[in-house]
C-alpha cells in the first residue's frame, strides 16, 4: 500500500516537472507575437518626433549645401503612422512617407537622427500634439522661394513649426537670407531660376544645418541598417 502510494507521488512529480518544461520550451520557441513594426522600431530605436536628417538628391541640394555650409540638405519627423514608421516631411506637396523609401531617396542611403537632449521619450499627449500639427500641413505645396509663411513649406520651416506650434520648442535660432553664402554660381543659377524679382535680406529663414547643429538635439543613431 505504502509503495503504490510512493509511486503515485513519484508520478505526479515527474509530471509536473514534464508539465513545466514543457511550457519552457513552448514559451522559448514561440515568443510572445509582435508586430512587425514594433520589432523594426525596437531594433533601430526609433522614437516618435525623432528628426532625421539625409543629403538630397535632389536638383537644389547642392545650392542648399553650398549656401549653408551644410551637407545635410532635408530633414523631416519620424512617428509610427498607421502602424508603419514614416516621415512627415516637406517635399511636393508636404507629405508622409515610409522610412524605408524616405532613407532610400537620400544619397548613398546615409542618415543622421537626432532628438531632444535627456528626453526620454514623448507622452501620449505629446505625439498626438505632434501629429495633429504635422497633419495641419499636409498637403501644402512646398516652399521654392524660402518664405516665411504657412501657405508653403520647406522641409526644415515644416519641423520647426511643428516643433513650436505642438510643444513651444524652438529648435534653433531663426536666421535671415543674408546670413547665408549665396555667392556660388550655382547658388546665384538657382536664385536667377526661381526668384522674378530681388530677394528681400531680411527674410527670415530655418536651414536644415541650423536645426542639425541645435545645442538642444542630441544624435541617436546614424546610417541604421534596414
Amino acid at each position: 500500500m505504502i509503495k503504490n502510494r510512493l509511486s503515485y507521488s513519484t508520478f505526479q512529480i515527474l509530471s509536473g516537472f514534464l508539465l513545466a518544461c514543457g511550457v519552457f520550451l513552448n514559451a522559448c520557441t514561440h515568443p510572445p507575437k509582435t508586430s512587425e513594426n514594433q520589432k523594426h522600431q525596437d531594433q533601430k530605436g526609433l522614437k516618435d518626433g525623432d528628426i532625421i536628417f539625409h543629403t538630397s538628391t535632389s536638383s537644389q541640394s547642392k545650392a542648399i549645401a553650398l549656401a549653408t555650409n551644410s551637407n545635410y540638405t532635408h530633414m523631416g519627423i519620424i512617428f509610427n503612422y498607421q502602424e508603419k514608421l514614416m516621415v512627415f516631411e516637406a517635399v511636393n506637396p508636404v507629405k508622409i512617407t515610409p522610412l524605408t523609401d524616405w532613407i532610400k531617396r537620400g544619397k548613398n542611403s546615409a542618415f543622421v537622427v537626432k532628438r531632444l537632449k535627456n528626453h526620454e521619450g514623448f507622452s501620449a499627449l505629446e505625439k498626438m500634439k505632434l501629429k495633429k500639427q504635422g497633419l495641419k500641413h499636409l498637403g501644402k505645396p512646398y516652399d521654392l522661394l524660402f518664405e516665411w509663411s504657412d501657405e508653403k513649406m520647406y522641409c526644415s520651416e515644416l519641423v520647426y513649426k511643428i516643433y513650436k506650434e505642438a510643444l513651444g520648442v524652438e529648435l534653433c535660432p531663426l536666421e535671415q537670407i543674408k546670413d547665408f553664402d549665396l555667392s556660388h554660381p550655382e547658388v546665384q543659377s538657382k536664385i536667377k531660376e526661381r526668384y522674378k524679382k530681388p530677394i528681400n535680406p531680411q527674410e527670415i529663414i530655418v536651414s536644415p544645418d541650423a536645426i542639425f547643429k541645435s545645442e538642444k538635439l542630441e544624435e541617436v543613431s546614424i546610417r541604421l541598417p534596414l
